[in-house]
């Protein structure tokens, strides 16, 4: 077998970075602050990560950034050297590549005690299990990993023959040839679906029975075996019982879909990026049995239930409540870091951002350079943004590898509501472009090509068998228009009949769109990891103590000195609530001084209700929440009214903003509605119309009341704009509580 010399790995390393706009040295030098530490007995830190976009028959998009995702979060956040990171994309990903690499870099450099990550994004497939038929598996199929040469045989739509893909049970074997129990595989690619859904990609070939490996393939396995002093039978054996070494995190199930999607900017897996995201915000030594069902939640979350990551880890071992990719790195929460500084101009790495909040991380932000301890020593304030990297100018002096935390966000104020035209619109696509873009605020976008909110399309036959309802829910009929997910999942209550003209339809769905609109404006505020507010939001089974669910920031200062991480609840097993279940909500005020409060619920088809203030004839102090109260939302000593989950089932949220300044624009716009309703106490429910735009006003205005006491704030650090509103962390609280009514 042919080798490549380590000298080699570097240069393939270094010409990804020049994909990226960034150069080997850029690396290195952030990579070189760990190196004294490595030269001190501490174990050594290796990694491999392999991400494949090219490909010639289903071309992909966000692999390669997870290789850039990984080693960001690993050099900056677990301490690797830069030097001790090989990634291998697209052309450099072939086969005999991604083994030589394995071999060379991993199994004869790690030594007892070491630490090593291999990371996979690409296409999966399946082959016929070569052991036929005493299979594995009930479908005799076995898993494998697509690289960038392997290509299907002829016969489509149905080939057959062999194919150059490296199958699970090679990547059993490599494993245990590395001689450190210190192992973290994350395999972000898939054996389902394939092809495109809604607005993203599976990361998945066609594969199944008539496909098998090639005879190197196999025979490569019978050499490892043989150097391994395993038989075939011990090998099938060990199989069975789980994985080889460490730990295996997979991006979804067996027969699930890893998704490859478009973000604010750029494109990656799904579960790449809300797993390094996740890692950012923490402050080390989290373990495994943490990470990955929190990783999970957002990730299932975000693509409908499609995809639930899972996490396997060697029989008999304890290594679930090993601390993440096994090390026990310090470091404080952040949404970024400094990965180059010239003159008053610096470049930073955003991978520590949330991806609904990423339209506020533009021009204008500001990030607070931290030391760490969490204290802040100095100001950047962004001055463009391209996918995560970031252009900045530095308001005070600051270094190379200076981690970064949020400080004010800047949101556009005209923001707007993105939705993709499906391909199922045929020739009626135009004239939806130009229904969708008479109306204010909605952009009338192609699929594929950027990141959208919604799909306006035509229920086909195909998608009746795709998509999924909640139990008891009936599918819209073929030929009704109506609006998906970017995962092409049902949107309740916005499906037509059939034979709905698109204009009608659109017209019929303009109230939604104005709902729908108002809850992105909001949500872009939500800010449960980076705010300085000392809040506690929790929810639970009404007359219960047990908590459904709590939420508070992490950076909450009014616990431990600035920048201390509180200790986040244990969450809940389950976030499902079975229908006619009554739920209390409780906010609790842990600062010093008294918080404006405005909670929200959004309903799984839109709607927005406001559930406090529910007093439309007080006060604004109606609002102010004192210094340690406690608001029991409903509170069974005034409020006539109660909170139970109902129809339509699917996934709500409730949503708590607690604001040092009074919210007097938003409270006298609900006043109105209140008053149109002849409502003196009780939930108000925006609604839009074919003339105003009243939910989308009211969530603007919400955002202005918190753009005005953030500019009037004596230590506010920003710049004013007309084109954006400036959210500061010490002045905002907005957090976010999720659930699944059944």
């Amino acid at each position: 077998m042919s080798r490549i010399k380590r000298r080699q790995f570097l240069q393939f390393a270094g010409s990804t970075l020049a994909t990226l706009g960034l150069s080997q040295l850029d690396i290195q030098k952030a990579g070189d602050r760990y190196g004294r530490v490595l030269a001190q007995g501490t174990p050594r830190k290796l990694a491999l990560l392999v991400g494949i976009n090219k490909y010639l028959f289903d071309p992909l998009q966000g692999c390669v950034t997870d290789t850039y995702l990984q080693q960001q979060l690993l050099i900056h956040r677990f301490g690797f050297n830069a030097k001790d990171i090989v990634i291998l994309t697209d052309e450099q990903a072939t086969r005999q590549n991604i083994l030589n690499g394995f071999e060379e870099h991993l199994i004869k450099q790690a030594k007892p005690g070491d630490v090593v990550v291999y990371h996979f994004s690409g296409h999966g497939s399946q082959v016929r299990d070569p052991d036929y038929p005493d299979c594995d598996f009930p479908d005799c199929l076995n898993s494998t990993f697509v690289p960038i040469d392997s290509s299907l045989p002829v016969g489509f739509p149905s080939p057959e023959g062999a194919v150059q893909d490296i199958m699970g049970r090679t990547l059993f074997l490599l494993m245990s040839a590395i001689q450190t129990e210190n192992f973290t595989a994350v395999l972000d690619s898939c054996y389902s679906g394939g092809g495109t859904r809604g607005n993203v990609k599976v990361r998945s070939r066609l594969g199944g029975s008539k496909l098998q490996p090639i005879e190197d393939e196999q025979a490569y396995q019978q050499q490892w075996l043989s150097r391994l002093n395993i038989s075939p039978t011990e090998f099938k054996q060990r199989r069975k019982q789980g994985v080889a070494k460490g730990v295996v995190i997979a991006s979804a199930r067996r027969d699930q879909e890893a998704i490859d999607s478009p973000f604010n900017g750029f494109y990656a897996g799904a579960f790449t990026y809300l797993m390094t995201q996740y890692l950012w915000q923490q402050t080390g030594s989290e373990a495994f049995s943490r990470v990955i069902p929190n990783v999970a939640r957002s990730t299932t979350r975000m693509t409908s239930n499609q995809q639930e990551p899972l996490i396997e880890y060697k029989p008999g071992s304890d290594y679930l409540r090993s601390p993440v990719y096994f090390l026990n790195e310090r470091t404080p929460p952040a949404e970024a870091v400094i990965t180059k500084v010239e003159g008053n101009q610096a470049e930073l790495w955003l991978g520590g951002l949330d991806p609904d909040s990423l339209t506020a991380f533009d021009r204008g932000a500001i990030l607070s350079v931290v030391d760490l301890q969490g204290r802040e020593k100095g100001r950047v304030q962004l001055e463009a943004r391209t996918g995560l990297v970031g252009q900045a100018q530095l308001l005070d002096a600051a270094q190379p590898g200076a981690f970064l935390q949020e400080r004010a966000r800047s949101i556009p104020n005209n923001l707007t509501l993105k939705i993709g035209l499906d391909p199922s619109l045929g020739n009626d696509a135009n004239q939806a472009k130009q229904a969708l873009s008479s109306i204010p605020r909605i952009e009338a976008l192609p699929l594929q090509q950027q990141e959208v909110q919604y799909i306006l399309g035509r229920m086909t036959n195909a998608y009746r068998q795709q998509v999924q309802t909640p139990v008891g829910s009936s599918l819209p009929e073929v030929g009704s228009l109506g609006l998906f997910s970017p995962v092409l999942e049902l949107i309740p209550d916005s499906f037509g009949v059939t034979g709905e003209t698109i204009t009608s339809a659109i017209t019929r769905l303009r109230a939604k769109f104005q709902l729908l609109l108002a809850a992105r404006i909001v949500k872009t505020a939500l800010n449960t990891n980076s705010s300085r507010l000392n809040v506690v939001a929790s929810m639970q089974p009404e007359g219960t103590e047990a908590r459904f669910a709590t939420t508070f920031p992490i950076r909450g200062v009014g616990q431990g000195s600035p920048g201390t991480q509180t200790t986040p609840a244990i969450p809940p097993n389950s976030d499902k609530l079975p229908l006619g279940t009554p739920v209390q909500i409780q906010v609790t005020n842990n600062e010093t001084s008294g918080l404006y409060l405005s909670v929200l619920v959004i309903d799984p088809t839109g709607e927005i209700s406001v559930i406090f203030p529910n007093q439309w004839i007080a006060s604004e102090e109606v609002t102010l929440v004192s210094a340690g109260q406690t608001l029991k939302i409903p509170d069974p000593t005034k409020d006539s009214f109660r909170l139970v989950t109902q129809e339509p089932k699917g996934v709500a949220e409730v949503l708590i903003l607690a604001s040092r300044t009074p919210l007097r624009q938003a409270l006298q716009a609900l006043r109105e509605l209140a008053a149109r309703d002849n409502t003196r106490n009780g939930i108000v429910g925006l609604r839009g119309s074919d003339q105003q735009n009243e939910p989308a006003k009211v969530m603007d205005y919400l955002l202005d009341d918190v753009n005005n006491g953030t500019r009037g704030n004596a230590t506010d650090t920003t710049r004013s704009s007309s084109m954006a509103r400036s959210i500061d962390t010490s002045q905002l609280a907005a957090l976010s509580i999720t659930f699944e009514v059944i």
